[in-house]
């Protein structure tokens, strides 16, 4: 049987919740959201109008106090979305959601002031705060804090926007999530959920890869009208938080939260976009080692036809194939990782109303992260268990170093943890492998995940760049202009190695992360390529590295990314260091071409 028809020992795995909440009637949840009020109005009392003049010391216990808040509502809110995105279909989740997320909204406005008037201290007060012993921990907060205030308004605006964000951007993201969770579509006849179909395409089989991509596409095809419409909505509402906030550019607010300037990110993005000439040597490969005549875009992830390169693996084998991998590089690393298995932490099994993909949640200070997959037996589930695994090991560790404002790293340095994971797992395997044409097709699968996490999410910010300037420029988009957008921008990436389907211009319109956190994407690449470099790091210098690793995950957001790599040895301040990253992409290509030569002799 193939893989998405074998059970694989996930359909069971899910996680335990109860240590937030016993169910949404639980009679705990109200009390909670009672003392939070309570805390609230507390806080509001102690230093509404009053941080003018205070001290470090009475600074930072404004924040352990906003902490305590902070991680009591964050305790229901992780609740409700963790049980939303498990059962997005359900109307008592989805319920329950809204709920929360409207009384997040209301505290929310009323704590509004505090950042505010801390960026209301001129420059000299606020040197003078930052300066200040007593501030602590919490000195890094303040300091990043001001990288907003050109863009903040007043607390009335503030608020307003605060509370038309639960009818609105809110509203429509969970919408989509909706929308994409009770997508079944059409696969030989039978209603399979996305999740299942996208599986099917690493099946060794060209027609079934072939109907898998039609499946996906008239699916697509059959919520064009709400797509359409709300990627045209999501993309306004932010032009107009973006217009009143007075930031330059769409990609402004991401590259602050990121604490990534700008010449960084572009110099990312331009290192990228101009080695895109690896890509197409890979792919042109690749179709010689199928043998076919075309690559088309149903094939990018095709299995080679080689020894073992179809198997398929049970949730054990994956639980055994990570911790394995993990302990080798570190034994701390391995124990935290096998805590998700051990203490159910981990949400598994495919199942009906449980939106795709996979993700990693903090959770709060006093409860512990969580790990959501759609486990289904392939060797690139395997790869993702490992990913969102070295996601909750950084989420646990920084977790317990770090205040709760502290743990919670920017995107761009929470994607390294995540990919050096998955890089641990892959040369562990393949060092293991003895059969040459196994370690070919094991090489070029991970060619392909790095071409995806570096290469396709660049194509995606350039394509997301396409849409924010034309929506603003040129108003509402239709369903062809996004599709030509998402067409040119992939194509530049695919340099004619791939044959891209007409049908493939709807493909834009399943992936969250357009929606759910404009900008997201090149945080995948600089996290990629910051692997490859960390990764090479190690393998010159060997166990001597381990605990400094260790010691930056646990760092999480205590300081700004640049200075907690310094201490590992890279400078992400210069330009050159993202073509560091991508020569290292471009050895793994060189090994793969020599060994496909050495297996498979050509004129």
């Amino acid at each position: 049987m193939s893989a998405e028809n074998t059970l694989t020992g996930a359909e069971h795995v899910v996680w335990d919740l109860s240590v937030m909440y016993q169910g949404v009637d639980d009679p705990k949840i109200d009390a909670d959201w009672e003392e939070v009020g309570t805390l609230i109005d507390q806080f509001v009392s102690a230093y509404r109008g009053r941080i003018t003049g205070m001290s470090g010391a009475q600074i930072a216990q404004a924040y352990r106090d906003l902490e305590a808040i902070y991680d009591l509502a964050g305790t229901a809110m992780t609740y409700a979305q963790l049980n939303f995105t498990t059962a997005s279909t359900d109307p008592k989740w989805g319920g329950f959601l809204q709920k929360i997320q409207e009384r997040y909204a209301q505290f929310a406005q009323k704590l509004v002031f505090f950042q505010l008037e801390l960026n209301s201290l001129d420059d000299e007060a606020a040197s003078q705060l930052l300066a200040a012993p007593g501030l602590g921990a919490y000195r890094y907060q303040v300091q990043t804090a001001r990288a907003s205030k050109p863009y903040e308004l007043s607390e009335a605006e503030e608020k307003i926007l605060i509370e038309k964000a639960t009818t609105g951007v809110n509203a429509w993201e969970r919408f989509f999530n909706q929308l994409m969770g009770a997508m079944n579509l059409d696969f030989d006849g039978e209603p399979t959920p996305m999740p299942r179909v996208l599986a099917k395409m690493t099946d060794p089989s060209r027609d079934v890869r072939r109907k898998a991509a039609d499946a996906v596409t008239a699916g697509l095809r059959g919520r064009t009208m709400e797509l359409t419409y709300i990627f045209n909505t999501l993309l306004a509402e932010k032009a107009s938080d973006d217009r009143l906030r007075g930031y330059p550019s769409w990609i402004t607010s991401r590259n602050i939260a990121n604490k990534a300037p700008d010449a960084v990110v572009e110099a990312l993005i331009s290192t990228v976009t101009g080695s895109y000439d690896l890509v197409a040597r890979h792919y042109h490969l690749k179709r010689r080692l199928l043998g076919l005549d075309e690559l088309t875009d149903y094939d990018r992830y095709a299995p080679l036809n080689l020894a073992s390169s179809d198997r398929s693996y049970t949730w054990e084998e994956a639980r055994s194939i990570c911790l394995t991998a993990f302990e080798s590089f570190s034994p701390r690393m391995a124990m935290v990782a096998s805590y998700f298995f051990e203490k159910q932490w981990i949400h598994a099994p495919v199942m009906a109303g449980k939106r795709g993909g996979a993700y990693a949640s903090y959770g709060t200070k006093s409860t512990h992260p969580w790990v959501f997959v759609n486990f289904t037996g392939t060797a690139s589930d395997v790869k993702t268990l490992a990913h969102e695994l070295g996601h909750g090991v950084h989420m646990y560790l920084a977790g317990q170093s770090q205040t709760l404002f502290n743990m919670y790293t920017p995107l761009t340095t929470a994607e390294m943890a995540s990919t050096f994971a998955e890089i641990i797992v892959f040369s562990d395997l393949i060092s293991k492998e003895t059969n040459k044409e196994v370690q070919l097709a094991m090489l070029v699968e991970k060619i392909d995940q790095n071409i995806a996490t570096i290469y396709r999410q660049v194509s995606m910010n350039r394509f997301e760049d396409a849409i924010h300037n034309a929506r603003r420029r040129d108003g509402e988009l239709t369903t062809e202009q996004f599709s030509a957008y998402w067409m040119e921008t992939q194509k530049a990436m695919f340099q004619g190695s791939v044959t891209l389907r007409e049908d493939y211009g709807l493909w834009w319109s399943y992936i969250p992360h357009f929606l759910h956190t404009p900008g997201y994407v090149y945080a995948y690449a600089f996290g990629e390529l910051l692997v490859l470099a960390l990764y090479s790091l190690y393998q010159r210098q060997g166990s001597d590295f381990v605990p400094r690793y260790e010691q930056l995950l646990a760092a999480g957001d205590s300081d700004y990314p640049h200075v907690l790599l310094e201490r590992m040895g890279v400078n992400l301040n210069d330009p050159g260091f993202w073509a560091e990253g991508v020569k290292v992409l471009e050895h793994y290509v060189e090994q793969e071409e020599a060994l496909a030569q050495q297996l498979f002799p050509t004129p």
